[in-house]
Parts: C-alpha cells; structure tokens; sequence
C-alpha cells in the first residue's frame, strides 16, 4: 500500500467511524430504554415503547454528538495543544528547529507545521491538525535537546507522515467522539448521585444512572471497538514513511529506543485518549491505557524498521527505502 492508498483508506475509515458512531449510539440508546421498560414496566410492548422512548431521545443526543465533534474538528488540534500546555516556537526563538521541521516537510512535500514546545524533560511528540494546512508538531523540550539532529528529524518525520496520511483528523474525530460520551457520562453520574440524596428522589435518579451507565459504557467498551478500526498499522505506516523522508532507519531506531526509557509526559495529565496522539503513549500504564492504546508493541516497531534496512533483504530492498511518497 502506498500512502496515497493509505490517505484514500483513511478517508474511508473516517466515513465508516461517522456513520458508526451515530449508529451504535442509537443502538445504545434502544437498549437502554428497552432496559428501562422492562424495570419499571410490566413487559408487554416493551420493545414498541422503548422504540417510542428511543425515536424522542436520541435525535437530541445526535445534535450534541453532533455539534461537540463539529466543534472538535474544527478546533480540536488548537485544544489537544492547549491541553498539553504548548507553546509555539517562532523562527527567531529558535532558528535550527525551525528550519529542521521546514528541510524535513520540503523533504516530504507538505507545508511546514505551526512548532509548539511542551516544557517538559521528557521525551516525546505528537502531531494534530484536520489537515496539512491546518497542522501543528508538539515537542517535548527534552526530545528537542537529548536527541541528535538525525534522531529528531525522524521523529518530525514520523508526525509529518501521521499529517500526510491524514491520521491527524481521524484521531480527531476519534477523540472527540469518545470524549463526548464519557463526559456526558460522568456528569450525569454525578447529578444522578447528587439527586439520589434527596427526599424526592426515584424512578428520575434511577433513569440518570442507567443513562450515565449506558455513556461510560459505550465510551470505555463499544467506542473502543470502533476506536480500533483506525488499525495500529498506521504507526508501522508512518515509521516507514519517516524512513523513506530522511534515508535513515537507524536513526528512527534509535529515537524510538531513546523515547522508549522516558516517554512520560510528567508536565500534563495524559489521558489515554490524549496519549494516542504521541510517538510513543505517554500515560501510565494500566488496564484504560492498554484498552485504549492504538500503537503497537515498541519492539514489534523496532524490529519492522530493523527489517527495513535490507540486512537480510539484499540490496533491492535498501534501495527502496529513498524514494519518496509525497
């Protein structure tokens, strides 16, 4: 696959997630008010009214949905930045960098991305944006000072691939639509605990916890199963593509290695969401941040780029790795 069929398969992925989305919510929704019917209800026609419950709630859950992820796609990469406290680096605060992430986006026939800096020790770096002329790169300070010049240009090459491929707005999109549920979830958790405590309390408390239910549920179990149609073939795909930018698969290889010993970003509190959009996930590790991590294994990464550098391939596979993609 090259990456024009990588970019026309993303377009599709991003297709099939919003139209997913809105129909896995509706099934959420009937299942719910099914639920609900039969609790309270003495069954007969239950599934006619949680239908009828379904069809007068859910057009309004699609509005929200709707227009959180709207605002999300237009704004998302400008809030992913700001969450991660980033600031963005001019060509007089600091001209090398400058013009390394420009040399290696004329190199991959992009425009060059808005640079932010994460004043962070660690090591690590995510790219966003709904398209390349609307992208951004987040460098953490310690990758920008603890890499040599060859290893940091490969990482900017990583997420200027995530660009190219069009990774950033379907992780976006992604993001947000998950977001939406769990925030929705939790706040109404917390009003349904907080209505349980009075004296009028009842079916309506009831009601609130089984719909915050149903949102954590689909945002920590059915969301990620969508989540995991992106496929982690899209990091082997940008690692390679890096490869075939800068010429040099030992340099991403060492960069990977280098990331691997202090990816975490202590700076900001990564959600494993958020941590999706990095080189290498930053989150601690537990069981949300393994449900929820879209990359590969580091060293199934490492030795598919190992791979790459034609030793055991003969010199037909080392001369593939220059050419360009863009």
């Amino acid at each position: 696959m090259n990456v024009y069929d990588h970019i026309a398969a993303n377009e599709r992925r991003t297709l099939i997630i919003l139209c997913a989305f809105p129909a896995a919510m509706f099934a959420t929704v009937y299942l719910l008010a099914l639920l609900i019917v039969n609790f309270f209800g003495e069954g007969a026609n239950s599934h006619e009214e949680a239908l009828h419950i379904t069809l007068n709630v859910y057009p309004w859950m699609f509005i929200v949905v709707s227009i959180w992820v709207a605002i999300a796609y237009y704004r998302g990469g400008a809030m992913l930045l700001g969450m991660a406290h980033a600031s963005r680096v001019t060509l007089e605060e600091n001209r090398d960098l400058f013009r390394l992430v420009e040399n290696t986006a004329i190199m991959a026939g992009l425009p060059t991305p808005e640079i932010y800096f994460i004043e962070d020790a660690s090591l690590n770096a995510f790219a966003t944006g709904r398209d390349p002329k609307t992208a951004s790169i987040a460098l953490t300070r310690g990758i920008v000072e603890k890499l040599e010049k060859t290893e940091l240009q490969a990482v900017i090459a990583h997420e200027l691939a995530h660009i190219g491929n069009r990774d950033t707005r379907l992780m976006i999109i992604t993001v947000a639509g998950i977001g939406c549920f769990l925030f929705f979830g939790e706040l109404l958790f917390r009003v349904a605990l907080r209505s349980g405590r009075g004296r009028k309390s009842g079916k309506a408390t009831v009601i609130l916890l089984f719909v915050s239910i149903a949102c954590l549920l689909f945002g920590y179990v059915i969301a990620p199963i969508l989540r995991f149609a992106l496929s982690r073939r899209r990091e082997y795909q940008a690692d390679a593509t890096a490869v075939r930018i800068t010429r040099d698969p030992d340099a991403l290889v060492r960069a990977l290695t280098k990331i691997t010993l202090n990816p975490r970003v202590e700076a900001i509190g990564v959600s494993p969401l958020v941590g999706n959009m990095y080189i290498i996930n930053p989150a601690k590790s537990g069981f949300f941040s393994r449900l929820y991590c879209t990359h590969p294994p580091i060293d199934d990464r490492l030795a598919a780029l190992i791979k790459m550098t034609g030793v055991n391939e003969g010199p037909q596979a080392k001369a593939q790795l220059g050419k360009a993609v863009w």
